[in-house]
């Protein structure tokens, strides 16, 4: 597509135009032309086997896959109307805006205070009553305030693994992003926890834009507005989460909903 003719959504956080991407310098196609819009402050789910491409797109919103070596990015990825991928966008700024929650915990080996305030502080922000009203927001947003406000100053990997996850959470929302991105963020966690965590996407909708990959059909039909399903890289359906489970127009869809593959 000639770059003149793409223009953004007005009404899409977050816009792919015909993006395609590719591991080993070209070899493996992982993405197939995928157009897509996500709309402000909804949840959108990416259902669809594994090695479908859920996790390498989630990944293309905050450049995450730049680290990897021989990748190739072809098409237009939108965040708030700005082309991600050209060259006049700075790493820093897109990541402070759109952040990430990893399917596996990854607190930092540090006091729960300083997991929070690790982001701004490296963002220059050094005022002590600024960085405890962060913190403390950041928490209270995650619902981890009322569990953790006796020991911000204990390590945090002493904390439950739901807690982690909570905790890396708040980590991303004290840099105060507009979208959060979350790869598979409950798989790792007991049926308790995970409702901790569905519980808190559900709050945050109120002022984020989220997008979370799961393998959890149940999840995905609880906690979104939106639903895509992906296979073999390319993007086969997308529509309210009631339409895709309860009445899908593709046959491939159905049968991944249904327990028939996946």
């Amino acid at each position: 597509m000639d770059d003149a003719t793409v223009t953004s959504s007005a009404n899409a956080a977050i816009q792919t135009v015909d993006l395609n991407f590719y591991y080993a310098g070209g070899q493996i196609h992982a993405l197939k032309n995928i157009s897509l819009e996500i709309p402000y402050r909804q949840i959108t789910a990416f259902i669809g086997p594994s090695g479908c491409g859920k996790s390498t797109l989630l990944r293309c919103f905050n450049r995450m896959n730049d680290v990897l070596q021989d990748t190739v990015v072809e098409g237009k990825v939108f965040v708030d109307g700005e082309d991600i991928y050209h060259s006049v966008n700075r790493l820093e700024s897109l990541r402070k805006k759109v952040g990430m929650v990893f399917q596996k915990s990854n607190p930092f080996p540090m006091s729960v205070q300083e997991n929070i305030t690790f982001g701004p502080r490296m963002a220059g922000i050094k005022n002590r009553q600024v960085l405890k009203e962060i913190m403390e927001r950041a928490l209270k947003r995650a619902d981890l305030w009322g569990e953790v406000q006796d020991r911000l100053y204990s390590s945090a990997l002493d904390l439950s693994g739901g807690q982690q996850q909570r905790l890396c959470i708040a980590r991303a929302l004290a840099n105060e992003p507009d979208i959060i991105l979350m790869d598979e963020p409950a798989s790792a966690l007991d049926p308790i926890s995970t409702g901790k965590i569905e519980e808190t996407i559900q709050e945050l909708k109120k002022e984020f834009t989220i997008v979370i990959v799961t393998h959890n059909m149940q999840q995905a039909s609880r906690c979104s507005d939106l639903t895509a399903f992906f296979y073999l890289g390319e993007l086969i359906e997308v529509d309210l989460t009631d339409k895709i489970f309860l009445s899908p127009q593709r046959r491939e869809t159905e049968d991944y909903v249904t327990g028939k593959f996946g």
